[in-house]
């Protein structure tokens, strides 16, 4: 199958390129970076996805961003270019197609999360009319080599003292291994399961701090002391990393991380056909 894969130069987009070519599929990767280069961020009409569309059997959406930027307005990036490429699809007769969207949006006030609901809200709507096949996958926390959280993460892990804002102590994640995440995204892009709105989430669910010291344990070092950051310094950092464009941790993130992010593990191992990675083997991954 050729298959048009969205943001295919980016983290997760990478690895599902790989994984869709491994398995003998045709991926056609496009991002900014890519020639030709497609960028999402005036791709807003059908239209401008027609010929990008031509000879494509499915597409994959792997574009995202956390935070708001002039060259990476989040509005377009995750509502406005994914609808109107759902609209191409229907148009071109490309029925297949998966949204990689995030575990934990559901009621949630951030831009982020509004974002990106309203395209999967789209998408599902199109599929429930018969229009397209559509899939909204939901992951956890995903991790892997040039992840920007899992660079903070494995940063983390090597300071031998924490500050930790309390959500970050309490509220469980499930990570998914970005590995893993690219093996289910490519069996739903080139196969008939049903469709719909699917969450996964890794094999162990537990606090940001707790996998933060699982991957300090797997570097082969001592337990690092941790210290609760208050609340009001909690938010103040977060403000303060607001306006550093790269950084991972800003109040979009903390917003994010203050409740639970996890679903039935159950699922990811349906997908697979096996168990995902362990929390205590996601080092071994990089």
């Amino acid at each position: 199958m050729r298959i048009l894969v969205c943001g295919g130069s980016g983290f997760i987009g990478r690895h599902i390129v790989n994984q869709l070519a491994l398995a003998g599929h045709d991926p056609v990767a496009r991002s900014r970076h890519t020639t030709p280069a497609l960028d999402f961020a005036t791709a807003t009409t059908p239209g401008d996805w027609l010929p990008h569309l031509a000879g494509m059997d499915a597409v994959v959406n792997a574009v995202g961003v956390l935070r708001d930027s002039a060259s990476r307005p989040i509005e377009a990036l995750h509502a406005k270019a994914p609808m109107a490429l759902f609209d191409a699809c229907v148009q071109a007769g490309v029925r297949r197609v998966v949204q990689i969207s995030a575990l934990g949006i559901e009621g949630s006030a951030t831009r982020y999360a509004s974002t990106k609901r309203a395209a999967d809200e789209h998408l599902l709507a199109l599929t429930a009319a018969g229009r397209l096949q559509g899939c909204v996958l939901r992951p956890s926390v995903v991790f892997g080599a040039g992840g920007a959280s899992s660079r903070m993460f494995l940063s983390l892990a090597r300071l031998p003292v924490l500050l930790l804002p309390t959500p970050v102590q309490q509220a469980r994640v499930q990570p998914v291994a970005v590995r893993d995440l690219a093996e289910v995204v490519a069996r739903m892009a080139t196969g008939d399961s049903p469709v719909g709105l699917v969450e996964i989430g890794g094999p162990d669910a537990l606090p940001l701090a707790a996998l933060i010291a699982s991957l300090r344990r797997q570097m082969g070092r001592s337990p690092a002391r941790i210290v609760t950051l208050p609340d009001w310094m909690s938010r103040a950092s977060a403000r303060a990393g607001d306006h550093v464009a790269l950084s991972p941790w800003c109040s979009e993130t903390l917003a994010l991380l203050e409740k639970d992010n996890v679903a039935d593990p159950a699922t990811l191992a349906h997908w697979l056909g096996r168990p995902g990675v362990a929390a205590a083997r996601l080092l071994s991954t990089l």
